[in-house]
C-alpha cells in the first residue's frame, strides 16, 4: 500500500505551503520526504512545488482503488481540512464517496498533515496594524528583566502577559508596516512578502487574543501596589544607538531611506505625534503576593505561553528568508552589494528581531521552566565568561577541524578568570564567541594551508573585566582584512568564502552552518553585543592579524536599541 500525494499546477498561486508534522510537531519543509513505515514509503512533494500550485489533489492508492477531491476541504479551512483528515484515516471512507478505503488507522499517530493557505492582509487588518504601529516601543533592561523574574507567581506571570499582549503587536506593527515600505522595490521581492505576511499574522493572533475575566478583587490586587512592592529601576538610554548613528553618519544622506514621516519612524518614542503610554512598571512588574489565584490565570497563563511558542517557531526561518529576500533583489537589480539604506534597514530590523524573540523566550522560559538558583528564564544571573567561552573554542575548533578534515585545528590560548561572572544571557554570548572565532581559525587555516596543523600561530582570546564593561579580545594572525575592506565586513551578504549561496529549504533559524560564508556572522554579531548596550570593534593589521574586541555592559542597565 502506497500514501502518494501529488501537485497538479494549471495556475500560478504563490504563497502556498506545504507542512508535514512529525509527532514531535516539528515542521518539515521539503521537496520530497519519504518515511519507511512498516515497510510502507509515505512520499510528500515540497514546498517549492506547492508554491507553484493552484490546485492541490491527494490521492490514496492502493491497487486500483484511487481517490482524490481534498482541494475543497482544504479551501475552506484548516479545521475543515482537520475533520476531513480525521474521516478519511479513522473511518476509512470518503466523506464524498460509499467508496471503502484500506485500512488506514496506522497513519494518524505516525503524521499529521496540514496545507496552510497564503496569509493574506485584509484592509482592516491594515489599519489595525498602522494603528498600533503609531504607539512607541517600551525598550526594557536586563536588570529590570532578572528583578521581575525572581519570584514569579501567576499573578506575575498574568501582568507580564498582559505587558507582552500589548507590546508585541506593537513592535510587529512596526515591522510590518516598515517592510511595506522597503526602498528600491525590496519589498515586492517574494520572500520578504512572505516574512511580511508572517509578521502580520503574528500580530492579527496577538490582537485578537481572548482577554482574561477576573474578579472584581483580583483586578484591584493588580492594579494596586501591596506592601512589599519594589518599584523597577530606572534603564538608561543604550550606547548602541550612539553607535548606529555613526556607523551611518559618515554616508550622504542623499542615499539614505527616510521612512514617511507620520510621527512613527523609530517607534522609540522620540517622535512628536507618538501616542504616550503609561510608565513601564505600572504595566509588567506586579509583586502581588499572598494572593490566592482562581484557575483561570493559570489557565489564561497556559494559553498565552502556547501562542507565543507558537509564534516563536513560526519566526524560525525568518533570518535566512530574509536573506533569501535580499538575493532576489540583488539579482533582479545585478548589484553586487546591498546600499546603505538597505543595510541599515537590515540592522534595525534584526535587531527587533533579537528583541522580539528574547521577550517571548524569556517568557516562554518563565512559565514552563523549573526554577534555577542561577537563572531568571533564560537570563543566567550568574554567567561564567570563562566557561562559556571556553565551550564556544570547543564548538568552533570542532567545526574548523571538520570543515578541513583536519585531525587538529589551530590552538586557541584562552586567559581569563575561572570566577568571572555577570548577569547575561548565556546563548547571546555564545553565539557571539563562537562566530568570531570560527572567523579567526579559516582565516589561520587558509593562509597557512591545513597541511600546517602543527605549526599554526596559537588565536589568543583575553577577557578582562573593568568597571562598566566586560571584554573580550580575539586575536589572529590569519593575514588580516585590506583596508579598503574594512567598510564592508560589516555589510550583509558580504563575504569572503566563495560559491556560497542559500538553499530554498534551509529553514534554520540563524546562520550556524559550518564555516558558512554567507556573510551574517560579523554584522549579527555586532547586533547581538549592542542588544544589551554592548559594541564589538574589529582592528586589523593588512599582512598579519586581526584583532576583535567584544564588549559586554556589566551593569545591565541599557534598555534595548529600539529604532
Amino acid at each position: 500500500m502506497e500514501v502518494l500525494v501529488w501537485l497538479g499546477y494549471p495556475q500560478a498561486e504563490p504563497g502556498m505551503e506545504f507542512v508535514f508534522w512529525t509527532k514531535s510537531e516539528r515542521p518539515i519543509h521539503v521537496n520530497v520526504f519519504p518515511v519507511m513505515y512498516r515497510e510502507r514509503v509515505i512520499v510528500v512533494a515540497g514546498r517549492r512545488s506547492v508554491q507553484r500550485a493552484s490546485r492541490l489533489t491527494l490521492a490514496f492508492v492502493s491497487g486500483a482503488c484511487v481517490w482524490s477531491g481534498w482541494v475543497s476541504a482544504f479551501r475552506h479551512s484548516e479545521a475543515a481540512s482537520s475533520r476531513l483528515v480525521h474521516s478519511l484515516l479513522v473511518h476509512n471512507s470518503s466523506p464524498h464517496s460509499s467508496q471503502s478505503f484500506p485500512n488506514f488507522t496506522w497513519f494518524l499517530p505516525l503524521v499529521f498533515l496540514t496545507v496552510i493557505m497564503s496569509f493574506r492582509i485584509s484592509s482592516t487588518l491594515w489599519d489595525k496594524i498602522h494603528h498600533f504601529a503609531s504607539f512607541p516601543q517600551t525598550g526594557v533592561s536586563l536588570q529590570q528583566m532578572v528583578l521581575f523574574g525572581q519570584n514569579p507567581s501567576q499573578g506575575t506571570l498574568l501582568k507580564a502577559g498582559q505587558f507582552l499582549l500589548e507590546e508585541l503587536p506593537i513592535r510587529l506593527a512596526h515591522r510590518v508596516k516598515e517592510l511595506d515600505e522597503l526602498p528600491h522595490n525590496l519589498s515586492a521581492m517574494p520572500s520578504i512578502n512572505k516574512v511580511k505576511n508572517w509578521y502580520a499574522q503574528s500580530f492579527e493572533e496577538l490582537i485578537s487574543f481572548p482577554t482574561i475575566k477576573l474578579p472584581r478583587h483580583i483586578r484591584d490586587a493588580l492594579l494596586v501596589p501591596p506592601p512589599d512592592y519594589h518599584q523597577l529601576p530606572e534603564s538608561t538610554p543604550n550606547p548602541s544607538l550612539a553607535y548606529m548613528s555613526e556607523d551611518y553618519a559618515v554616508m550622504s544622506n542623499s542615499f539614505m531611506y527616510t521612512p514617511p514621516k507620520n510621527g512613527n519612524t523609530n517607534g522609540n518614542g522620540s517622535g512628536q505625534n507618538q501616542k504616550m503610554r503609561i510608565p513601564m512598571e505600572r504595566r509588567y512588574y506586579a509583586n502581588a503576593s499572598g494572593i490566592t489565584w482562581p484557575p483561570e490565570v493559570r489557565d489564561y497563563n497556559r494559553r498565552f505561553t502556547k501562542t507565543l511558542e507558537t509564534i516563536k517557531k513560526r519566526h524560525d526561518p525568518t533570518v535566512t528568508t530574509v536573506a533569501q529576500g535580499v538575493l532576489e533583489w540583488k539579482r533582479s537589480c545585478n548589484a553586487r552589494n546591498i546600499n546603505v539604506d538597505v543595510q541599515h534597514w537590515l540592522d534595525r530590523f534584526y535587531l527587533s528581531r533579537i528583541g522580539i524573540r528574547f521577550l517571548i523566550g524569556q517568557h516562554v522560559a518563565l512559565n514552563t521552566l523549573q526554577p534555577h538558583p542561577d537563572y531568571v528564564g533564560i537570563i543566567c544571573t550568574r554567567s561564567n565568561v570563562h566557561d562559556i567561552v571556553h565551550e564556544a573554542i570547543e564548538n568552533s575548533r570542532f567545526v574548523c577541524e571538520e570543515h578541513y578534515a583536519m585531525f587538529k585545528g589551530p590552538p586557541v590560548q584562552l586567559i581569563c578568570p575561572k570566577d568571572l561572572t555577570f548577569p547575561y544571557v548565556p546563548g547571546h554570548l555564545s553565539h557571539i564567541v563562537f562566530e568570531l572565532l570560527k572567523n579567526s581559525l579559516r582565516a589561520v587555516v587558509e593562509r597557512f594551508g591545513p597541511d600546517k596543523e602543527d605549526s599554526f600561530p596559537p588565536i589568543k582570546v583575553v577577557v578582562v573585566e573593568g568597571k562598566e564593561d566586560i571584554t573580550i579580545k580575539i586575536s589572529d594572525e590569519g593575514g588580516g582584512i585590506p583596508r579598503s575592506a574594512i567598510p564592508l565586513i560589516w555589510t550583509y551578504m558580504y563575504t569572503t568564502m566563495e560559491g556560497q549561496n542559500i538553499d530554498q529549504d534551509f529553514q534554520a533559524s540563524d546562520f550556524k552552518a559550518p564555516m558558512a560564508g554567507f556573510g551574517y556572522g560579523l554584522p549579527l554579531s555586532r547586533l547581538y553585543a549592542r542588544y544589551f548596550g554592548g559594541d564589538l570593534r574589529l582592528i586589523s593589521m593588512d599582512g598579519f592579524g586581526t584583532d576583535v574586541y567584544i564588549h559586554l555592559n556589566k551593569l545591565s542597565s541599557s534598555r534595548e536599541p529600539l529604532q
